[in-house]
């Protein structure tokens, strides 16, 4: 297992992610064989094409103790823990032609729990770095709830949304994944140094990328797809037009994962992105964590519908209601006029309106009839 371990170290160096061409090699040699072939050159063009610039630097063994240097770990595909039920989606993906849907090759993962047991029941929360302070508290509620409902939040420990889903997380000490675009040994942003190891205390911090790997826009990109594979499905909090959280979006729809966003301010940018992922189509509205779990979680997580709110006078058929409608608030009426207000039958109207004072929705006085206080109001 530690060649192989070490074999799948040297390739996440030398291959910069998404790997394809490499990932398909690994299926043909295995790991090892693979990276014997790759050291000498001896690859398909499509392989060489994506390890060439690399194939020279070997520093596995330097990977692997700087990762456990800060408390990280390698896993692969072959150990128990590997998410490859998860990450089967990224696979279905490639196969349809989406270049960008390879898996990773390995994962270097700082963090006790299981990577597994984190991701069996887990939901990507995303959204803006710009975020507003109406976004920043959704995602933390979302984050709470979500946690507090056993259900690992993923997420891209960015400022903004990323952030406020983790801590919301923190903060109801669940688990939480935060997926980077760099290194294990990299803290980014430098802000986030404390959240990362309060993240990595109870959670897992996650990436493909080998340690000493600085962050890059394109490794945003690339990380996006990770977070949404990673998960059982997506909230987008907040996105502008044109976002990572929209590339993350993306992503959860072609692996035919479920997809849904926060409804915000019409005059808002950073709600834009939301708003036309739901009128394209692409994604389910949502407003509450029972809502997420409905359209991310398991069969059976139905949130519960809102009801109207009830009056009172529900309990009154349509004759009834409509008497209690011709009795004035101030004043009296007598049966008559009761009548010629309602439309309803004279021997009806003095039937319901003896039923209606029963209930405590009418009174009389002196032959004259209005509605009772608690009645009020239809």
């Amino acid at each position: 297992m530690d060649e192989i371990r070490l074999a799948r170290a040297y390739l996440l160096r030398v291959a910069e992610p998404p790997a394809g061409p490499v990932g398909a090699l690994i299926d043909v040699l295995g790991p090892e064989a693979a990276a014997a072939a790759v050291r000498k050159g001896e690859v398909p063009n499509a392989v060489r094409d994506v390890t060439v610039a690399r194939r020279a630097v070997d520093r596995a063994e330097a990977d692997l103790e700087a990762a456990a240097a800060v408390g990280a770990r390698l896993v692969v595909p072959e150990d128990d823990e590997w998410p490859g039920w998860p990450l089967l989606a990224l696979g279905n993906a490639l196969g349809r032609g989406h270049r960008w849907a390879a898996p990773p090759l390995g994962l270097w993962v700082r963090g006790e729990v299981r990577l597994d047991d984190a991701l069996r029941r887990a939901v990507a929360v995303v959204g803006a770095r710009s975020a507003t302070s109406y976004g920043e508290h959704v995602a933390g509620e979302f984050g709470y709830g979500l946690a507090g409902a056993g259900v690992t939040v993923v997420s891209g420990a960015a400022f903004g949304i990323d952030a406020a889903a983790h801590r919301g997380a923190l903060a109801a000490a669940g688990v939480t994944v935060a997926v980077l675009a760099c290194g294990i040994d990299q803290s980014y942003p430098s802000a986030h140094t404390s959240l990362l190891s309060r993240i990595a205390g109870t959670g897992a911090v996650v990436t493909e990328y080998p340690p000493g790997t600085t962050p890059a826009k394109h490794r945003f990109l690339v990380r996006n797809r990770l977070i949404a594979g990673l998960a059982s499905g997506t909230v987008v909090v907040e996105a502008g037009v044109r976002s990572g959280a929209r590339n993350t979006a993306s992503a959860t729809t072609t692996m035919g994962k479920a997809l849904a966003v926060v409804p915000g301010p019409v005059t808002s940018a950073m709600s834009r992105g939301c708003h036309e992922l739901v009128r394209a189509g692409a994604a389910v509205l949502t407003t509450t964590v029972a809502e997420v779990l409905e359209a991310v979680g398991e069969i059976g997580d139905l949130a519960p519908r809102a009801d109207s709110p009830s009056r009172p006078t529900d309990v009154l058929g349509e004759a009834a209601l409509r008497v209690h409608d011709a009795l004035p608030v101030r004043g009296w009426s007598g049966p008559a006029a009761v009548v010629a207000d309602s439309g309803v039958p004279p021997e009806r109207v003095v039937a319901l309106l003896a039923e209606l004072e029963l209930l405590g929705f009418a009174e009389s006085a002196d032959g004259g009839w209005r509605r009772a206080v608690p009645g009020g109001g239809r």
